[in-house]
């Protein structure tokens, strides 16, 4: 399973360097930026980003463009419905996703045509979520420890777990269901030291601190995007037609809490 801190941001090239006693110039070749389309689909309803990629350089432009036509279509039941950008110029329609159904994103910008499928994924049931103290060479560290059940397990099923610190991103990790126990899944997650002072401000939790855990089922090609991604990465292409970055995920996410009391939390080594 791999934790990371923070979700790093679509790369337009990965250059790999290997040790070479001789200086070696690169040129770079910047090449047409490509869209990189984010799209989710939860009972809530779906919302995408329309982003592009950088050229090596520069500074990561983040802006979401508008200028694109984009449909959902439910390929089980045939509805349709047209997304448009909202406020944060994200396209949204209130469609209420329904586990079992399979769905077409289309997007349309500037003469092209890109197109992804996603089943939707009902939700696993939390079992528990609580913290350990373990010791450390270095100091003691807070684990989070989150139990589930697949419930129903099905084989080669595959987890996106997002943590939240009061409410904003603190880690992400991803993982499969080779671990499963008669069902029941078990995620560790190492996050705040017992000594604060020694902390990185990303990385501590306060006494009070209020963590949530938000649990969703993912395909397969989506655990592996964000594998990729963990190693600064693309990720494998999700979108027919023309070529296009990003993924799009269909899923009902479900979400546990709990807050932070260190004096409170039972060490794991005794």
């Amino acid at each position: 399973m791999k934790v990371i801190k923070l979700l790093p941001l679509i790369l337009s090239a990965v250059v790999a360097l290997t040790s070479c006693k001789k200086e070696l110039d690169f040129e770079y070749h910047n090449i047409p930026a490509l869209p990189v389309i984010e799209g989710c689909l939860t009972p809530d309803g779906v919302r995408v980003s329309l982003t592009a990629t950088t050229p090596m350089g520069e500074a990561m432009d983040r802006t979401r463009y508008t200028n694109a036509q984009m449909s959902l279509l439910d390929l089980t039941s045939g509805e349709s419905v047209t997304l448009l950008p909202d406020a944060e110029n994200y396209f949204t329609a209130p469609i209420e996703g329904v586990p079992g159904h399979d769905y077409q994103l289309s997007v349309s910008r500037d003469g092209r045509q890109y197109s992804a499928v996603a089943t939707m994924y009902d939700a696993p049931t939390w079992l528990s979520l609580e913290f350990n103290w373990i010791s450390m060479p270095y100091d003691d560290v807070a684990v989070l420890q989150g139990k589930f059940l697949e419930d129903p397990a099905v084989p080669d099923e595959c987890f996106w777990i997002r943590i939240y610190r009061n409410g904003e991103i603190y880690l992400w990790a991803a993982m499969d269901d080779r671990s499963s126990d008669n069902g029941v899944l078990t995620f560790s997650i190492m996050t705040s030291r017992r000594d604060v002072d020694e902390e990185d401000d990303d990385e501590v939790l306060y006494d009070g601190d209020t963590v949530s855990c938000t649990l969703c089922r993912i395909s397969r090609a989506m655990l592996e995007y964000l594998d990729a991604l963990g190693n600064d990465s693309n990720g494998p292409v999700m979108f027919t037609e023309d070529m296009a970055l990003g993924y799009f995920m269909a899923t009902t996410p479900t979400s546990l809490s709990i807050d932070f009391h260190p004096d409170l939390i039972p060490n794991y080594n005794d």
